[in-house]
């Protein structure tokens, strides 16, 4: 009944077949009539405008209103994941960011990230390094601050004999942290090159420890 109401015959067709974005194929429209363009993932569809087959896709009325068109989506057996609003098959490699390369896999997504994850650590040349946002380019880089290579320039230029530009000022050490073997002493101290207060830290032993009773074996 549908197609006695919407094909018409004999076909009447343009006689130049429509040119198609990238990845949309001609195929015979739902009447098997004329050549158009098949519809791709996530586009609407009828039964005169068929979704592209070749990439299992079926149009898919269950989100659409009564007597409306719907969407072109996968197949219901086969499994696929959806994410910010398209559906991907099972298998399928994705970026949903320049950041991100995604991998569908049975009804979920795994993301690996394209931006080295890496960690930075003070210099002397660079004391106060930052990850920033670089205009043009998706992963963020490190950078250092002006504003630090500044005062390391001033505080050498004023005081150059002296092997930190301020005077001292700092607390005692504190007792070590570990009764007995190896523990560590901290203090807080000016002595660098900024001047800034800051938490030292150093290793220090009160004593060896005693030795564990014969009965008790040793663990590695």
């Amino acid at each position: 009944q549908v197609c006695a109401q919407l094909c018409r015959r004999p076909c009447y067709c343009p006689w130049v077949p429509p040119r198609c974005p990238r990845g949309s194929p001609l195929v015979l429209d739902g009447c098997g009539c004329c050549k158009i363009c098949a519809r791709r993932l996530g586009e609407p569809c009828d039964f005169l405008h068929v979704c592209d087959q070749s990439q299992g896709l079926v149009c898919d009325y269950s989100s659409a209103p009564a007597g409306t068109g719907g969407t072109c989506n996968f197949e219901d057996d086969e499994e696929g994941c959806e994410v910010n609003g398209r559906v991907y098959r099972d298998g399928e490699v994705f970026q949903p960011s320049c950041k991100l390369q995604c991998r569908c896999l049975d009804g979920g997504f795994t993301c690996i990230p394209l931006c080295q994850e890496d960690v930075r650590l003070p210099t002397p040349d660079c004391p106060h390094p930052r990850r920033v946002e670089i205009p043009g380019k998706c992963c963020p880089e490190w950078i250092c601050d002006a504003q630090d290579q500044q005062l390391l320039r001033d505080a050498r230029a004023v005081s150059p004999g002296l092997p930190y530009p301020c005077q001292e000022w700092g607390t005692e050490w504190s007792a070590c942290s570990a009764t007995c073997g190896v523990g560590f002493a901290s203090r807080v101290s000016n002595q660098n090159r900024y001047c800034r207060l800051e938490t030292q830290r150093r290793l220090c032993t009160v004593g060896p420890c005693p030795a564990l009773p014969a009965a008790f074996p040793a663990v590695s």
